[in-house]
């Protein structure tokens, strides 16, 4: 469906709250914001999204902020200059793991398990970070995949029990914000494809 720039600002506003705001869900209030058409006629950077409603359908610009805010290593700290700027790239990026989803989840899984203890790799003590949350930080592991682990181990919560610090909480609240996103991805092939490259 095609959308007008202040419906592009909207949905903006709404992800925005949604990937930085504890209290605010995306579904649960239908991508609702209180923004205004005097605040959003005000706004310097209004072409930007008059450029978007011309470019784009209402499920691609929901897609574009999701992969903009997801693909960022704090989504707190994501403003819309960093958007205008890197924006398409970050969205091409993302359309492309996302349509490729089984097979990147297969190659990083062989790569990052590989040799390795599966049990240790999940083992997670106070004060320090499991390895799994290492080889995400090194980049070695998608957002996608941790969230597709998580959804078969469930492990974040009990993350989220015994870690107490900033980059924990941040990357515990992009795995449940960008969940619902995730929805769609069929479970139980990825379970299939994770016994097959961790079971010896």
């Amino acid at each position: 469906m095609k959308v007008t720039p202040f419906d592009v600002y909207k949905t903006y506003l709404a992800l925005k709250n949604h990937f930085t705001s504890e209290n605010y869900d995306y579904f649960k209030y239908a991508g609702k914001s209180r923004a205004s058409v005097t605040s959003f006629n005000k706004r310097k950077d209004k072409y930007f999204f008059e450029r978007c409603s011309r470019k784009m359908n209402d499920d691609e610009v929901i897609d574009y902020f999701v992969s903009n805010f997801v693909l960022h290593d704090d989504p707190q700290r994501v403003w819309i200059g960093e958007i205008m700027q890197t924006g398409e790239g970050n969205y091409n990026e993302w359309k492309k793991r996302t349509q490729s989803l089984s097979y990147i989840f297969s190659e990083e899984i062989k790569n990052v398990f590989d040799e390795k203890d599966f049990d240790q790799m999940f083992e997670c003590k106070s004060g320090s970070h499991p390895q799994i949350l290492k080889e995400y930080l090194k980049k070695n592991l998608s957002i996608e995949t941790l969230v597709i682990l998580d959804e078969i181990l469930t492990y974040s919560k009990r993350y989220d029990r015994i870690l107490n610090d900033m980059v924990w909480q941040t990357v515990s609240n992009k795995i449940k914000k960008y969940r619902p996103f995730l929805l769609n991805i069929d479970i139980a092939k990825f379970k299939k494809i994770l016994k097959e490259k961790v079971v010896k």
